[in-house]
């Protein structure tokens, strides 16, 4: 079970030992849930838990030197995830490496609706958008929801949800009935140049 479901690098096993070691209450697990699976910022969570604090419909299984209580919902999307406890400049912490979760952009992107949203994007926003110095680039297309990212003069502009809002949406919307939702996944305080600040 363990080896399907989760597994634990040594660094994560050792710093969940610790973690252990230092609660004085006694048959602790950790549990391990998925609180957002979105691809744009997955969200997992790893905590203590003590034996009252377990659910009906949980499974358990031994981990080297502790036990591992996921919930039903959370094993199905957890399954084959590699944790490992990293350190870095930017802080420790746990890490999941989810097969189950592809980030956005890291598949193909093709296909007809893919070539009309493109088109779109290429003919009629950014066009528009680099009058400022912008430029609009189509990031993904899940379940008939586009996701773009802006640069240039929009990443960091202060009037970019407009833009994206009363502009980009429904521009390709005109041309994409079928799409329900366009999202911006612009690291917009990475932006060095915004047309408005």
């Amino acid at each position: 079970m363990a080896d399907q479901l989760l597994k634990f690098t040594d660094a994560a096993s050792e710093r969940i030992r610790t973690f252990i070691s230092e609660d004085p209450a006694e048959g602790l697990a950790v549990r391990v849930s998925v609180q957002n699976a979105s691809p744009i910022a997955p969200e997992y969570e790893m905590a203590l838990i003590e034996p009252f604090e377990r659910e009906d419909g949980d499974e358990s299984f031994d981990a080297p030197g502790f036990e591992v209580v996921v919930d039903a919902q959370s094993a199905a999307i957890l399954a084959g995830t590699r944790i490992d406890w990293v350190e870095s400049l930017h802080g420790s912490g746990f890490h999941f490496n989810n097969p189950n979760i592809q980030p956005l952009g890291s598949g193909p992107l093709d296909g007809p609706l893919v070539e009309r949203v493109r088109r779109v994007i290429d003919e009629q926003i950014n066009p528009g958008v680099a009058s400022h110095g912008g430029t609009v680039r189509l990031v993904d297309i899940r379940d008939n929801v586009v996701y773009v990212s802006m640069g240039g003069g929009c990443q960091g502009c202060g009037m970019a949800s407009v833009t994206l809002t009363q502009g980009i949406k429904q521009m390709i919307r005109d041309a994409a009935p079928e799409i329900v939702d366009v999202q911006d996944v612009t690291d917009h305080a990475a932006g060095s140049n915004p047309y408005y600040a």
